[in-house]
């Protein structure tokens, strides 16, 4: 049962539009760190332009380290907008009100940070457009547009396009309540951002078809994006890559980091923001419900991706998986994302006074995307690592270096920063739905019996 809670109209504006409206110290001081994350990171990429590829920690067969495992990690993260926002609308879950638009810019910024990897990983990112469109003028080369290499740029862009599509045709009701509450320079650009509205019915009205639509055509999107950067391995022949559960394996695999992601991203917001009438104990609990299926469906495709690798005809595939699960560092990392993704949370969300700990969703949930970053390492580096024919030794072991991990932990950086701006210039938190909500929870007693106010078509 949701918590129903009164909240004047003039309420929501004041508190949503607080941050946007005014900025306390601590914002100045969490930019600039974030800045200077950002900053190190792109001294740190000059470094790998000069000196080369081999600052990363690449070897012979190693070719995709950390900055691919990055990738596939952070297109995951950015499906938990599809996920609260298109499916949950399209079902009107009315819990999805306060979450929606945090995760709708949660996966704008993680998708562009994830489409950044691929240019930062081929050393020369000015030379990236020979494999991103189809003719190569300098070289006259053809790529291959049967190769899902070349499919990902497609999937990502339009995939972003329609995010951020989606996020500013969600935010138009609220632009225009900036617009009215700000003076200057920021009413004219919220003026202009907000396109005439005015809240006319004809308004509402489009305004309502057009999210309605872009939920339903972004589905497809949805499920293609990751199932073709599934196929970036499973239409490999390498052992440990070629596998067919890959695509529904790599889907269940976002959704599962995408909402746990979700639900860190409004513990925090929540707590810097103030907003415990809005992001309520209730909202965790339905996190927890539906984190719980997906996380014992990702659990299922993993032992389907171990089963059929261990129980397949393939020598080598099966020298994969014994790589993975008895030598060092790799046999450390399985246990770890086991526990880490499934065995500590899903049985803390079995439980109703857990699921509505804010402390306990918090780690919980962080928890899992340790243990996910941690599933697309294993999944990417061990099969690239080889045996030497006669010897029980693997060779060429791939050990990050230093600049790695500062790519890694200024991935991180940007899409907080990002999240961060985004929540400065426009409110985290959509005004008009939380009002829409406030609508539809009226209820007229009847007799004996309360019904709803409003009944949908």
């Amino acid at each position: 049962m949701q918590e129903r809670r009164d909240l004047p109209s003039a309420k929501i504006n004041v508190d949503l539009m607080d941050f946007t409206l005014h900025t306390p110290l601590w914002f100045w001081v969490v930019a600039f760190v974030l800045s200077s994350i950002l900053g190190l990171a792109a001294i740190t990429y000059i470094f790998v332009l000069y000196y080369g590829l081999e600052l990363l920690g690449y070897q012979n067969t190693i070719v995709w380290g950390f900055l691919i495992t990055n990738f596939v990690f952070w297109v995951g993260i950015s499906h938990a907008g599809v996920m609260i926002s298109a499916i949950l609308r399209l079902s009107q879950a009315e819990w999805r009100r306060p979450v929606t638009r945090a995760a709708e810019v949660m996966t704008v910024f993680a998708l562009a940070t994830a489409a950044s990897f691929p240019v930062l990983h081929t050393g020369r990112p000015w030379r990236t457009l020979y494999w991103a469109f189809p003719y190569d003028y300098a070289r006259g080369i053809f790529p291959d547009v049967r190769s899902a290499l070349i499919w990902d740029p497609s999937a990502i862009f339009t995939y972003l396009s329609s995010s951020a599509a989606f996020v500013y045709v969600a935010l138009i009701p609220d632009l225009a309540v900036a617009r009215d509450m700000t003076t200057g320079w920021k009413h004219t650009a919220y003026a202009i951002l907000a396109m005439g509205f005015r809240g006319t019915g004809r308004q509402w009205k489009l305004q309502t078809t057009a999210g309605i639509l872009l939920s339903a055509l972004i589905l497809p999107v949805f499920v293609s994006v990751h199932s073709i950067v599934s196929w970036d391995f499973a239409a490999a022949i390498l052992p440990g890559y070629h596998a067919t559960v890959f695509p529904p394996y790599f889907v269940i695999g976002a959704v599962h980091s995408g909402v746990s992601a979700v639900a860190t991203l409004m513990a925090i917001v929540r707590k810097i923001f103030h907003l415990e009438d809005y992001i309520t104990p209730d909202h965790f609990d339905a996190l927890g419900r539906l984190l719980t299926v997906v996380a014992t469906g990702w659990l299922y495709f993993f032992l389907m991706d171990v089963f059929f690798g261990m129980m397949g005809e393939g020598t080598s595939e099966l020298e994969v998986w014994t790589l993975r699960f008895f030598y060092a560092p790799y046999s450390f990392l399985i246990p770890i994302m086991i526990i880490t993704s499934y065995i500590i949370p899903v049985p803390l969300w079995l439980f109703r006074k857990m699921r509505r700990n804010i402390t306990v969703m918090f780690w919980s949930s962080l928890c899992v995307n340790v243990g996910m970053w941690i599933e697309r390492y294993y999944i990417i580096v061990p099969p690239q690592s080889f045996k030497q024919v006669f010897s029980f030794l693997w060779i060429q072991s791939y050990a990050p270096r230093w600049a790695d991990w500062i790519l890694v932990i200024a991935s991180f950086a940007l899409v907080s920063f990002g999240v961060l701006l985004f929540a400065k210039l426009f409110p985290i938190i959509p005004l008009f739905d939380i009002k829409e909500g406030q609508v539809l929870k009226q209820e007229l007693r009847i007799g004996r019996v309360k019904v709803p106010a409003v009944i949908r078509e």
